[in-house]
């Protein structure tokens, strides 16, 4: 990705098996399919017989953090692991998940996926009650209200119970304990977790269902909205935090860009979503072109769509370079749109003297479409035509996607045509709302589209940063500033400043 964020970042994946004597490596397979949902950083956490938790987290890509090494430490049959892009805290060892805390009820662990959009606020009053954070992302807070006391009888239920009722935004969570697997989903159902069953008797959360075929897992069912699975010696449970349903709210950006298009979401084949969605494209835009090339890798299947739906040709006109890291120069001044084209190369014969039909799943700031639209025609395009599988992005995310600031967004300050000329394209669209729900099968009350049409299903912080938690600690005294103004209130000992 580009340093200027062309793309909306991914958030993160969670996984956790129970049952199994290989629960770490697993795992780690799970996390290894999960790897689009973030890059910066990974962790496993397992738990043996004896109920001691093993924990190993690093920066980087699941295969830099973990080696044949590190996993055979990771005993037991339970575990749980996180692959994070950093939406909350900044992207630091400290602040990889998951998470640990060994407190009066036990060891427990979290793997968490999403924002708590309250989360300024309870970290605050945590705080004011003695409460001492080890990290500055939102998912410690739930550790932390997990040991407080409170006036319902005293079970692990109940304690995870009002911790969870205490939480507000997105969250879908997987936590261990020394004997249980626990899976949360909120009760919008912001984001996915699945369950599946192992072949030796075993189950596995994940976040996508992908990851469940690269272990050989039947997927089971969704985790619903608002609903706690708990998996132990006993077999699978479950129950709501509510008793009367909430609105739904899946994100529906998880369709059209993050999920891997193997996947299934809520029922739906997240390929035929995307192949759908450029049906629809069709149906809306019916452009005359010569060919329709997809903007690879998350454009391929709405490109492909609209080549079906239009009968246009589909040609894989960019190659992506899939072995792309960041290079140590800095080539700006040496090769112009560098970081476009390390990442796609284009096949100029294909594209020569054609009208040519670009298929995206999203632009944010149009810095890199701009540089595919000046790629083809300077190899020689005569027409480019810009086609995007979804609305345009107009309003910031509160509930786990790091778009940049809203002003930011191209779709902000541009009408259409202004889109075009920034671009230098010969048109820009984009799908419709009804036709990208429709694509999907569903229908608006189930969805999040907020950074669509601002319609924000849980209140939000408005101050709410990703930095948030850093920016907080500035600002109250330190320690030794709130020494220095209780001795100069009460003069409780004199300051010698030579030493003696």
């Amino acid at each position: 990705m580009e340093d200027h964020q062309e793309y909306p970042r991914h958030y993160c994946g969670v996984f956790g098996v129970w049952g199994h004597p290989g629960a770490a490596s697993l795992t780690y397979y799970g996390l290894f399919a999960l790897q689009h949902r973030g890059q910066e950083s990974a962790g496993i956490v397992s738990c043996d017989e004896r109920g001691e938790f093993h924990t190993y987290r690093g920066m980087g890509l699941v295969s830099q953090v973990f080696n044949e090494d590190v996993l055979p430490g990771l005993k037991g049959n339970i575990a749980i692991g996180h692959t994070r892009y950093s939406t909350t805290g900044s992207s630091q060892v400290i602040n990889a998940q998951p998470l640990t805390v060994d407190f009066y009820k036990g060891k427990v662990a979290i793997a968490h996926n999403g924002n708590l959009t309250n989360a300024a606020r309870l970290r605050w009053e945590l705080e004011q009650n003695g409460s001492i954070f080890q990290t500055t992302i939102d998912s410690e807070i739930i550790l932390h209200l997990l040991a407080q006391p409170h006036d319902e009888p005293s079970s692990e239920q109940t304690n995870l119970i009002h911790a969870l009722r205490r939480i507000q935004g997105a969250f879908s969570l997987v936590l261990m304990t020394g004997d249980a697997l626990i899976g949360v989903r909120d009760p919008q159902g912001f984001r996915p977790l699945s369950i599946a069953r192992l072949g030796d008797g075993g189950y596995a959360l994940s976040s996508e269902t992908c990851a469940f075929d690269l272990i050989q897992a039947e997927f089971i069912r969704d985790v619903e909205p608002g609903e706690v699975v708990v998996i132990d010696k006993k077999g699978i449970r479950s129950f709501h935090l509510y008793s009367q349903p909430q609105r739904r709210a899946f994100c529906i950006f998880e369709h059209v860009y993050f999920a891997r298009p193997d996947s299934i979401l809520g029922g739906k084949s997240v390929y035929q979503t995307r192949v759908e969605m450029g049906r629809q494209l069709a149906r809306e835009y019916p452009i005359e072109a010569d060919i329709v090339v997809p903007i690879p890798d998350s454009g391929n299947c709405a490109a492909l769509g609209y080549s079906i739906e239009s009968g246009v040709p589909y040609e894989m006109a960019f190659v992506r370079n899939h072995y792309v890291g960041r290079s140590f120069l800095q080539p700006s001044q040496l090769i112009r749109d560098f970081n476009v084209r390390v990442k796609l190369n284009l096949v100029k014969d294909l594209v020569k003297g054609k009208r040519v039909i670009i298929v995206d799943d999203s632009i944010v700031r149009g810095t890199t479409s701009k540089a595919h639209v000046n790629n083809l025609k300077e190899a020689g395009a005569t027409e480019v035509h810009i086609l995007v599988s979804c609305p345009p992005h107009r309003y910031s995310c509160y509930y786990g996607i790091d778009f940049p600031d809203r002003n930011k967004l191209m779709a902000v300050p541009h009408s259409m045509d202004e889109r075009a000329t920034y671009l230098n394209a010969d048109s820009v669209n984009y799908l419709s709302v009804k036709g990208m729900v429709q694509a999907t099968g569903g229908g608006n009350h189930h969805f999040c589209m907020a950074c669509y049409d601002g319609d924000y299903p849980v209140t939000y912080d408005s101050t709410f940063t990703k930095e948030v938690n850093e920016q907080r600690t500035y600002q109250s005294p330190s320690l030794v500033d709130q020494l220095d103004s209780y001795q100069q209130q009460m003069n409780l000992f004199d300051i010698d400043n030579s030493g003696k």
